[in-house]
């Protein structure tokens, strides 16, 4: 039941807008009471957000499934099958209600809080993949590769948003990830020196 009346509110957001839409608009259609309701979701904004609640699991899942000896940044690209699968599967109406969750403040200010989610879910296996500790804070590497791998999920849907779904989101995700020339999960290359600190020849 609870699935059910997400998506009737989601078709009520996408109708009529998402401040226009009631609580009690949306307790009309699903034939619910607000007691009801909020038994189901704690605000409003949870009953945008449920459609999406399980992605991070999925993509948790995803990755530990993935080979051992794969390289974090690869890991972690195949891992995006799952939520990419979840865009594909109606891409007109999640291309809308990804558009409706960039430009309703309420809704955006819930999504600013996904890469907080990603990271406390897939930094033990990200860190594990590394050989570190997940619990070293001072690693910058795990929590690096999660947001670079987030912000480049973010930076597709918004092209794939404006381009109107004339492009596959695997397509451009997968663009938007070969744009990190070097895999992440590398041993890094020697810093160059810059002019100033290359040592003077002997007079």
């Amino acid at each position: 039941m609870k699935a059910q009346v997400s998506e009737m509110a989601l078709d009520l957001f996408l109708k009529n807008g998402y401040e226009q839409t009631t609580i009690d608009d949306i307790c009309a259609v699903a034939g619910i009471s607000r007691s009801t309701f909020f038994r189901y979701f704690p605000a409003k904004e949870d009953v945008f957000t449920s459609h999406t609640s399980t992605a991070g699991d999925e993509l948790l899942r995803a990755l530990r499934q993935r080979p051992d000896d794969e390289a974090p940044w690869t890991a972690l690209r195949h891992a995006m099958d799952p939520v990419i699968a979840h865009y594909a599967a109606q891409p007109e109406r999640a291309q809308r209600l990804a558009e409706l969750a960039r430009t309703t403040p309420a809704l955006a200010a819930r999504h600013a809080e996904k890469p907080v989610s990603w990271h406390n879910l897939l930094t033990p296996e990200i860190a594990r993949r590394l050989g570190a500790d997940p619990a070293e804070a001072t690693d910058p590497r795990p929590g690096a590769l999660i947001a670079a791998a987030h912000a480049c999920l973010e930076a597709a849907v918004a092209a794939w948003i404006a381009g109107h779904g004339t492009r596959q989101l695997s397509e451009i995700l997968h663009r938007a990830m070969d744009s990190i020339a070097d895999d992440p999960g590398k041993a890094p290359s020697p810093r160059p020196q810059h002019a100033s600190e290359h040592p003077r020849p002997h007079e």
